[in-house]
């Protein structure tokens, strides 16, 4: 199961990390369109989810499942699309076109694999524990894709990106061997995002709840009254809406960050594989760390950790020993800033399942609808972060850039997330699901599907002695 979530996260962190830079400077749109381009493309994503959501919790059981079909279906789509992403025209007119198309159509064929990949925690087991313990596997494997996202793209394309060894070198020759990099990338991270789906789909076995039939379906209207109306969900969603929000902003303009306000331009994708391993490597820490002393604690050792070194980062004059040591503590925020929200998403559902048990096979919705509002936000903050670069003077295809755009940069990965993770926080305090909640729903649960068990094997008994 855990394998299956290293395609979202390989070409997520790939596209994260290395999609603004690509468009600004291989491509070389200009700002405004790139930011365009990452917003609406955000956005249309964001808008998927729930609708792919509505679709999935409708669609019906088949032999492989309820899930796997749509994982199975959107792979080869999404494989075609995600390379189309990394390959500039031969033309100029229309080339913003070709960019948002395919980034669109990528991240619909993306939602269709991701939604029910997310989904299908609930229906592994029926045991808490066994789903903390898949969520904590598929954390490990999903932050271990966003290393190997990242080690791939950066070191293909990192060997091709020094412009500053010879400025007089033209434009055609100084990009033709970026394109081909990040093209035989893009090849590469397809050919993994095929072999995971492969074996996500030969090692899993979808489990049916038994006893339960799902509801009536619901209008798409409902079904988002359904999840909104859950106050813990919408306390959660909101709270990890901020915090993520401030890592996300962080990660789309690390790479430019490093690379004109630190001056690391030989480096870059280097501090990013650090940051990334280092996360890998403490997720086990913060499985651990959570099921001691419960997930709210977790929350707020864990997403804090990184605020310090937010501060260090841009206070500090430019150092790549202290750039390294940063990036090794900040990736033990980035691991708990993965695990968390997927770790307490199926407390809340069951909590609403605890207080609305006629209510079945909904679960989809309030998966899609977490990441709804957080791809959105994502567009919102890409869009901003590329159009306050524009406003500050970034000049496309420069190896070197005024120093104002320096300054914003400073600002978009320091003040503002460590803002955003405060208002985060405050908002998780709030959320009510603590540990005594917690296993008490899960007794409750248990003692549904016992009853329901019961009755259905009382039903058939009768029926056989009719």
């Amino acid at each position: 199961y855990a394998i299956g979530g290293a395609p979202y996260q390989i070409t997520g962190s790939a596209l994260g990390f290395f999609l603004q830079i690509y468009l600004l400077d291989v491509a070389q749109l200009d700002p405004f369109y790139a930011s365009v381009i990452l917003f609406v493309g955000r956005a249309w994503d964001a808008i998927t989810d729930p609708t792919v959501g509505f679709l999935v919790s409708r669609s019906r059981w088949t032999r492989v499942g309820h899930m796997m079909p749509w994982i199975l279906f959107s792979t080869p789509f999404a494989v075609l699309t995600y390379f189309l992403i990394w390959y500039v025209p031969p033309f100029e007119q229309g080339k913003v076109m070709w960019y948002l198309i395919f980034y669109c159509l990528f991240q619909s064929m993306q939602t269709c694999f991701h939604v029910p990949y997310s989904a299908l925690t609930m229906f592994i087991s029926n045991d808490q524990k066994e789903r903390d313990s898949a969520t904590a596997y598929r954390m490990m494997v999903e932050v271990l894709g966003t290393v190997l996202g990242t080690a791939i793209q950066g070191q293909i394309v990192g060997g091709t990106s020094d412009c500053l060894n010879d400025l007089y070198v033209s434009q055609r020759r100084l990009f033709c061997p970026q394109k081909h990099a990040y093209l035989i990338a893009s090849g590469v991270i397809s050919i993994i995002y095929i072999l995971c789906a492969t074996v996500l789909f030969l090692g899993v076995k979808e489990q049916k709840e038994s006893g339960r039939k799902n509801s009536d379906p619901l209008t798409f209207l409902q079904g988002l009254w359904l999840v909104m109306s859950h106050g813990p969900y919408i306390k959660l969603v909101i709270g990890f809406l901020f915090t993520s929000l401030a890592f996300m902003l962080l990660e789309g303009n690390f790479a430019l960050f490093i690379t004109y306000s630190l001056g690391h331009r030989k480096h870059f994708q280097n501090i990013l594989l650090v940051i990334m391993l280092s996360g890998t490597l403490t997720t086990p820490f913060w499985q651990w760390f959570l099921s001691r002393f419960g997930k709210k604690t977790a929350v707020y050792f864990g997403i804090t950790w990184a605020v310090p070194f937010m501060i260090l980062i841009v206070c500090i004059e430019s150092n790549l020993i202290i750039s390294y040591l940063v990036a090794v503590a900040a990736g033990v925020s980035v691991a708990a800033a993965f695990l968390l929200p997927w770790s307490m998403l199926p407390d809340a559902v069951d909590d609403f399942k605890v207080k609305n048990p006629d209510i079945h096979g909904h679960e989809a919705l309030f998966y899609s609808f977490y990441v709804f509002f957080i791809k959105f936000a994502s567009g919102i903050s890409l869009a901003n972060g590329l159009n306050c670069a524009k406003f500050a003077g970034y000049v496309t295809g420069n190896c070197t850039q005024p120093k104002t755009v320096s300054f914003t940069l400073n600002v978009l990965v320091s003040p503002v997330p460590v803002c955003l993770i405060a208002v985060g926080l405050l908002i998780l305090k709030t959320y009510p699901i603590d540990e005594e909640r917690r296993q008490g729903n899960q007794k409750l649960l248990q003692q549904i599907l016992d009853s329901e068990t019961d009755s259905d094997s009382e039903t058939s008994a009768l029926g056989s002695s009719v």
